[in-house]
């Protein structure tokens, strides 16, 4: 009887936590008032994407070659975890810092362009082949996806930029569907400003096409 009147607590307990979250998340009450509200209010994986990305930092020389500013030559910082620093910008706001920092310490011809270079893949290809070949009967063909995120001087002044590679698919996605732009006129359930191609893709910049292979790089 005791047991089974804690358990009948401990579920009530456990609803009561999550309704109070959505709750509170719908009316703006009091959300943010302490970390531990991260963990109950509706919006907490909404962040979460089901594709990974890297950032690639490379500069152009005179002579046309490709070089790699990010790692530089010395040893790589990983902060957390195996994956390098400059790929938790995920804001792209610090490339000019670290591509000038690289060029400042190495020796190298001079520079005609930096380009920030952003790779996009489906997460499911982070599976182990185990995994892999029990969730898919397809082989697994990795695919990543190249976006040309930031164009610069070689002093580190910005010339293009583009938005990243999920939001400018997912902006397509909704200016292609002519009933999600129609109900964005009529009411303030969808916020969505129509954008035109030079909203998203960089002027007078290199060449960009999905899924090409890298540029050479070298240090």
């Amino acid at each position: 009887m005791v047991k089974r009147w804690l358990a009948g607590l401990g579920i009530t307990a456990y609803l009561g936590t999550l309704l109070f979250g959505i709750v509170s998340h719908a009316a703006n009450f009091q959300d943010g008032s302490h970390p531990s509200m991260y963990f109950i209010v509706w919006d907490m994986f909404c962040g979460w994407s089901a594709y990974e990305s890297r950032t690639h930092i490379v500069g152009q020389g005179i002579s046309g070659k490709y070089y790699e500013l990010s790692p530089g030559p010395w040893s790589d910082y990983h902060p957390y975890g195996d994956i390098s620093r400059q790929n938790y910008d995920s804001f792209n706001l610090h490339p000019q810092t670290i591509a000038l920092n690289c060029l400042k310490h190495t020796e190298h011809e001079p520079m005609t362009r930096l380009y920030v270079i952003e790779e996009a893949w489906a997460k499911k290809f982070n599976l182990p082949e185990s995994v892999w070949q029990q969730r898919y009967a397809e082989p697994k063909e990795p695919f990543s996806y190249f976006r040309l995120r930031t164009v610069m001087t070689p002093e580190g002044r910005v010339t293009r930029s583009a938005v990243p590679w999920l939001s400018y698919q997912t902006n397509l996605t909704i200016t292609d569907n002519p009933r999600l732009m129609a109900e964005s006129q009529r009411g303030p359930m969808f916020m969505v400003r129509p954008m035109s191609q030079r909203d998203y893709e960089p002027q007078d910049a290199a060449p960009e096409s999905e899924g090409s292979s890298r540029a050479p790089l070298g240090n």
